[in-house]
């Protein structure tokens, strides 16, 4: 299939800090396609999307609000509900991942040699905060692989790329973080198969705003033993 268009969805809750230098990133980026950006903000409290306010022309760049704070998943649903591209990749708008990495994620969906991409973080150099971090997302990602029959490297990563009616036959349920889990589990049993290409990363650290905890990782298990579950052959 040709594709012609692509809608980067960015979940944003309190990231006045950091928004406008990721988008101008974003924006930056010499896409092969048409590209729009879509901000969905999850009742922040900080006014984040005034740092951004002249750069919303509703064209290239759009934002929509939760009236509540209701969680990245939450966000990420209602971005894939509006979404207006063909392909559809998420960004999130903390600076840990270069943008510049999307144009190899596009390269095999535009040569039709697969649907979905996921971008794979190497954890090297400035890649990770904690020892814990790192570990636990290998677990989670090998947990996925063992249930699934499959080999994926790091299902936790923000940077996946499909699209847009296959995000919406996913039918996202998971109102939290609990989403990379949820995603990776149903494409799997929808049979898709999931291109893995690796991207840079620059993880924050708690003081810097890492939303993470561990609880999330024990929730990424519990969801991908109950997709395997129900879906069992």
């Amino acid at each position: 299939m040709s594709w012609q268009s692509m809608t980067v969805v960015m979940p944003v809750y309190n990231e006045a800090a950091t928004l406008r230098k990721s988008l101008e990133r974003l924006l930056a980026v010499d896409f092969p396609i048409d590209v729009d950006v879509l901000i969905v903000d999850d009742g922040s409290t900080d006014s984040s999307l005034e740092t951004v306010a002249e750069m919303i022309d509703g064209r290239r760049v759009k934002a929509i609000s939760q009236p509540t704070n209701q969680g990245k998943g939450a966000a990420l649903q209602r971005g894939i509900a509006e979404a207006e591209g063909e392909l559809l990749t998420i960004f999130d708008a903390d600076l840990e991942y270069d943008p510049a990495d999307f144009l190899t994620m596009l390269r095999p969906v535009l040569a039709d040699d697969t649907d979905v991409v996921y971008g794979v973080r190497t954890f090297g150099g400035h890649a990770a905060y904690s020892f814990w971090y790192v570990i636990g997302n290998k677990m989670v990602s090998m947990v996925a692989s063992v249930l699934f029959n499959t080999w994926l490297s790091d299902i936790e990563t923000c940077l996946k790329l499909a699209p847009t009616e296959l995000w919406r036959k996913v039918e996202i349920t998971s109102s939290g973080f609990g989403i990379e889990a949820e995603i990776t589990g149903k494409l799997l049993v929808m049979d898709e198969r999931i291109f893995q290409v690796p991207v840079s990363y620059r993880a924050r650290n708690r003081e810097e705003g890492k939303k993470l905890q561990w609880t999330d990782g024990v929730e990424a298990l519990w969801i991908l033993a109950k997709i395997r579950a129900k879906n069992r052959r």
